[in-house]
């Protein structure tokens, strides 16, 4: 019997590329990871995930912020990115919840002024108790003040003033007129879809729960 002749095994990692992944524009194309493609023409929607403090490294409560970039197109050794969402981290939310105070949160999608679709995540702790009345209200003002800013800036001007918490202050600023508030943010995002895919939207893949 004649015997089979091993075929070359072929190293994967030398057909793999390494290229440099930025942040997003409105995080300053700060460079947050390196990763190996083995196609650069189609890098795959490649995701990245990072802090927020690894950008700005300023404060470290920044720490506390995760932030999901995914690659959109490679230009030689260098990934560039759109940011796909971002949230708190499990254990601040948890350091956010206080015995005698009330939670609200509210999730709605909003259009961005050059078309991008994004799902924000809005949440916010009042001092004291408050009733069903107070919520209602207080998620009134939340979907007016962000579908304003939305609508009024283009998608990496909202990505960043969400990240930074800017929507938030401006939430709050408005909100404190209904109840007695101690913590305002937006919690968490996700961008559902973008411009181009607007005759038929396709929902990037889901981030980690």
């Amino acid at each position: 019997m004649a015997k089979k002749v091993a075929g070359k095994v072929r190293d994967k990692w030398k057909l793999k590329s390494w290229v440099t992944v930025l942040a997003s524009p409105s995080f300053g194309n700060a460079p947050v990871a390196k990763i190996p493609l083995t196609d650069l023409e189609k890098p795959g929607g490649r995701v990245v995930e990072t802090t927020l403090y690894d950008i700005l490294k300023q404060d470290p409560q920044h720490y506390s912020f995760k932030l999901y970039f995914q690659v959109d197109k490679v230009d030689g050794d260098t990934a560039h990115t759109v940011l796909k969402g971002h949230e708190y981290s499990r254990e601040y939310l948890r350091s956010l919840v206080r015995r005698g105070s009330s939670m609200a949160d509210f999730i709605h999608v909003y259009k961005t002024k050059d078309g991008y679709m994004v799902r924000v995540y809005t949440i916010a702790f009042s001092q004291g108790r408050m009733n069903t009345s107070k919520k209602h209200d207080l998620r009134v003002v939340m979907d007016r003040v962000i579908a304003e800013r939305a609508a009024s800036l283009t998608y990496d001007q909202f990505a960043q003033e969400m990240v930074l918490q800017k929507v938030a202050s401006d939430v709050y600023n408005e909100a404190k007129k209904v109840t007695h508030l101690r913590h305002v943010g937006i919690r968490k995002s996700k961008l559902i879809s973008r411009p181009e895919q607007a005759e038929a939207p396709k929902p990037l893949a889901p981030l980690a729960a």
